[in-house]
């Protein structure tokens, strides 16, 4: 019995390492990606390092902030998969670092970890 609760620990162990360095080489990758070029805000919140729950919510409040402060990004169109299913074509659009922390300046968020992530966004400018 000690030996499987031990495999179990062991288990459990790598799959949390496996996803701490997954979501490391995530935030990496989207660093070296906004100094480059403009990207999507979902792109600009990973590269933060916060986690996946944290960036879908980050960056809706983003996209509404940059609605309500007239800020557009550049358009571009390219293909998603929903549902396994074709590929359609839909709108993104892609911000610079400068316009991102525009937004992230007007933007006011109430939880801790969404304070941090303004925080990095505005100082990554």
């Amino acid at each position: 019995m000690a030996t499987a609760t031990a495999r179990r620990v062991l288990r459990d162990r790598t799959r949390a390492n496996r996803t701490a360095a997954a979501q490391r080489r995530a935030a990496a990758h989207a660093a070296r990606r906004i100094r480059t070029a403009a990207r999507s805000l979902v792109t600009h919140v990973i590269a933060t390092g916060a986690d996946r729950a944290t960036v879908k919510g980050v960056a809706a409040a983003l996209r509404t902030a940059a609605k309500k402060a007239g800020i557009k990004g550049r358009r571009a169109r390219i293909r998603r998969t929903f549902g396994g299913a074709m590929r359609h074509a839909v709108t993104a659009y892609r911000y610079t670092r400068e316009q991102v922390a525009e937004i992230a300046a007007q933007y006011k968020p109430r939880k801790a970890e969404y304070k941090v992530v303004r925080t990095a966004l505005l100082l990554a400018a």
